[in-house]
C-alpha cells in the first residue's frame, strides 16, 4: 500500500510540474511575439496568421500585396513604384510582405525602408513551411520573388514578376480593373 502511495505521489508530482514548464514556455513565447510587434511596429506573422489579410477586402478599390526581400535586386527596383502608386492613388491599399529574417527588423529592415521612403505596412512573413503556403495563395507560384497580388472585391490576379517602372503597373491595373 505505501509502494502504490508513493509512486502516485510522485507520478502526481511530475504531471503538476510537467503542467507547470508546459505553461511558462507557452506564456514566455506569446509575450515575447507580443513584445517584438509592439516594439517594431514591424508584425512578424506565420502564414497562418498572415492568410486572413490576402483576402481582405477594406473600402479600399484595390489592394496591392507584394511579396519581397531586401536581398532580392528586383524586389528592391519596384518597390517605389508600387509605393509611388499607392501614394498617387487614395484608393489603393497597399501591403509588403518581406520574406527577410525577425532578427533583422531593427538593423537591416527598418532603415532600409526609412532610406526607400517606404511609408506602406510592412509584415515579415516568418513561415519556414513555403512548400506548404506557397501553393495555397496560387499553385502556378513557382515561390520565386517578387510576387504581387492584385485584387478587388470582383478580381484577384497574381504577377510572377517585377514591374519595370511605374507606367507598367499602372497600365496592368488600368487593363485590368478599370
Amino acid at each position: 500500500m505505501k509502494t502504490t502511495i508513493k509512486l502516485l505521489f510522485t507520478f502526481v508530482t511530475i504531471l503538476i510540474i510537467s503542467i507547470s514548464c508546459s505553461n511558462k514556455k507557452t506564456e514566455n513565447s506569446s509575450n515575447t511575439k507580443t513584445a517584438l510587434e509592439i516594439t517594431n511596429n514591424i508584425p512578424v506573422y506565420n502564414f497562418d496568421e498572415l492568410e486572413p489579410t490576402l483576402y481582405k477586402t477594406t473600402n479600399k478599390i484595390i489592394i496591392i500585396i507584394n511579396f519581397w526581400a531586401m536581398w532580392c535586386a528586383p524586389c528592391v527596383k519596384e518597390m517605389p513604384y508600387l509605393q509611388e502608386y499607392a501614394n498617387k492613388n487614395a484608393n489603393v491599399d497597399l501591403k509588403f510582405i518581406s520574406m527577410d529574417f525577425p532578427k533583422d527588423i531593427e538593423t537591416k529592415l527598418k532603415p532600409f525602408l526609412k532610406k526607400k521612403n517606404i511609408t506602406a505596412d510592412v509584415i515579415l512573413l516568418d513561415d519556414p513551411d513555403a512548400n506548404t503556403w506557397i501553393d495555397k495563395i496560387d499553385p502556378n507560384w513557382s515561390g520565386a520573388i517578387p510576387f504581387t497580388i492584385i485584387f478587388n472585391k470582383d478580381k484577384r490576379l497574381f504577377y510572377e514578376r517585377s514591374f519595370e517602372n511605374l507606367a507598367d503597373l499602372e497600365n496592368e491595373i488600368n487593363k485590368n480593373f478599370n
